[in-house]
C-alpha cells in the first residue's frame, strides 16, 4: 500500500477532469513526402523502403479485386483496409519474423509483408480445398502458423487476452520475441479489451496492444463511443508504455512499433499504439457508409492517402520513379486477377473434413452427424450439387 507523502496527499477535494491527460501524436512524414520541422527520420534503406511500399500497393489491389468479386457473386463477402496500409504494413515491418501477429479482420498487409502468397490469399476467399481453414471459416479469416500469423475470429477482441497468454509464455520462454494484437477503437469498448491490458500490465508480459482507430465502428463515429482522448489514456490508466502516432504516415508508425517492440522485449513490458487513421472503404461489402458520414468526410481522408505519402518521399530520395509506380500497380493487379482465376477452379475441400481438426479421432457423435448429412444430401442431391458429387469420393486435394 501507498503511503502519503508531502507530494502525494491533498487535504482538500481536488477531482482530475478525464481531459487533464492529452495524449500528443507522433508524426514524421507530411502528406508531400517532406518532414516535420525536427522530425527525424527512422533508419530506412531503400530496398526496406521498396519492400514496404510494394506491399501497401499490393494490398490496395488485393482489396480493389475483393470487392469487385463480391460485387460480382464471385466471394460471399470481403473487408477492405483501404486508407490504413500504412498501419497495416508498417507495425509488420518492425517486427522481427518470429514474432507472433493476432489481428482482427483488416490487417491483410501484415500478410502480404511477410509473405503470404496471392494464391494463399485467394484460396482462403474461395474457400477452396487448398485453403488452410478447410473452407471453416468466411472470408478474410486468414491465418499462417509458418508466418507466426493467428488465425483470425469474427468476434471482437478475442484476441487480447490470447495475446496476453502468447506473451507471457514468450517471456517464461525467454527467447527474445513478443506478441502483436492489433484492434479496432470499436474493439476497445469489449470487456476482453480490458481484461487484456490489465493482465499484461500486472504480469509484465512482452506484448504490444496496437488500437487501428480507424473513426468509426461499423456506422458509430469515435464521438459516441467514447468521452475520453480516444484509447491511448488507457494504456496510461493501465501502468503501460503508450504512444499515439499518426497511422497514415509510414514512418511514424514503423519506428514507434520499433521502439515498442524494444520495450516490450527487452522489459518484458507491454505496450499500447493508438494508430490514428480513417477507414475509406464501408466496414464490409456488406455496409453502405454513405448513410452515415459525407462525401466531404471521405475527400479530406482521400487527401491524405497513406500509399501517395510515402511515394513522395521515396520520390524525393531518388529511391521510386512515376513510371515505375505505373508499372507495379498494373502488374499487381493483372497478378491478383490471375491468382483468383486460378483459386476458381480449385475444387471444394472433402466434406469428411467438416469434423477432423479439433480430435485425433472424431467422436461417435460427429461421425454420427456426418453420416446423417450425407444420407440428407442424398435425398436432395439437385439441392447440394457440388456436395453430392463428393458422397463417395475419395478424400480431395492433399496439403503440403
Amino acid at each position: 500500500m501507498n503511503t502519503d507523502t508531502k507530494d502525494s496527499a491533498i487535504y482538500k477535494p481536488r477531482f482530475i477532469r478525464g481531459d487533464a491527460l492529452k495524449i500528443p501524436t507522433y508524426k514524421v512524414l507530411k502528406q508531400d513526402g517532406s518532414l516535420y520541422k525536427n522530425a527525424q527520420v527512422p533508419e530506412v534503406d531503400q530496398p526496406l523502403a521498396l519492400r514496404i511500399y510494394s506491399s501497401m500497393v499490393r494490398t490496395r489491389m488485393l482489396d480493389e479485386r475483393g470487392l469487385a468479386s463480391q460485387r460480382q457473386g464471385r466471394l460471399s463477402f470481403y473487408m477492405q483496409s483501404t486508407g490504413e496500409e500504412a498501419t497495416t504494413v508498417g507495425f509488420a515491418a518492425a517486427l522481427d519474423d518470429q514474432d507472433m501477429i493476432m489481428t482482427q479482420y483488416r490487417e491483410q498487409g501484415a500478410l502480404v509483408y511477410r509473405g503470404f502468397t496471392l494464391d494463399e490469399f485467394m484460396n482462403q476467399l474461395f474457400s477452396n480445398a487448398l485453403d488452410y481453414g478447410k473452407g471453416r471459416q468466411m472470408p478474410i479469416h486468414y491465418g499462417s502458423e509458418k508466418l507466426h500469423f493467428m488465425t483470425i475470429s469474427s468476434t471482437l477482441a478475442t484476441q487480447l487476452p490470447q495475446a496476453t497468454g502468447y506473451a507471457y509464455g514468450q517471456k517464461l520462454a525467454g527467447e527474445g520475441h513478443c506478441t502483436v494484437a492489433v484492434f479496432g477503437e470499436g474493439a476497445a469498448s469489449e470487456g476482453d479489451f480490458h481484461a487484456a491490458l490489465n493482465m499484461a500490465a500486472v504480469l509484465k508480459v512482452p506484448a504490444i496492444f496496437l488500437c487501428r482507430n480507424n473513426g468509426y465502428a461499423i456506422s458509430t463515429p469515435a464521438s459516441e463511443q467514447f468521452a475520453g482522448d480516444g484509447i491511448a489514456p488507457r494504456g496510461i490508466g493501465y501502468g503501460m508504455h503508450t504512444i499515439r502516432v499518426d497511422g497514415n504516415d509510414i514512418l511514424a508508425v514503423l519506428e514507434a512499433t520499433r521502439q515498442a517492440r524494444k520495450i516490450a522485449v527487452e522489459q518484458n513490458e507491454p505496450v499500447l499504439i493508438e494508430s490514428m487513421s480513417y477507414r475509406l472503404a464501408a466496414h464490409s461489402s456488406s455496409d453502405d457508409p454513405s448513410g452515415y458520414r459525407s462525401n466531404a468526410e471521405e475527400a479530406k481522408w482521400r487527401d491524405l492517402d497513406p500509399l501517395l505519402r510515402m511515394k513522395n518521399w521515396m520520390l524525393q530520395q531518388g529511391w521510386w520513379s512515376e513510371e515505375e509506380d505505373k508499372a507495379l500497380f498494373e502488374a499487381d493487379r493483372q497478378a491478383v486477377m490471375a491468382a483468383m482465376k486460378k483459386a476458381e477452379k480449385v475444387g471444394r475441400p472433402h466434406i469428411d473434413e467438416m469434423i477432423t481438426d479439433v480430435y485425433d479421432i472424431p467422436p461417435p457423435h460427429l461421425q454420427q452427424q456426418l453420416r446423417n448429412l450425407k444420407a440428407h444430401i442424398r435425398l436432395y442431391p439437385e439441392v447440394y450439387p457440388k456436395s453430392a458429387v463428393q458422397l463417395d469420393a475419395p478424400e480431395g486435394v492433399k496439403r503440403g
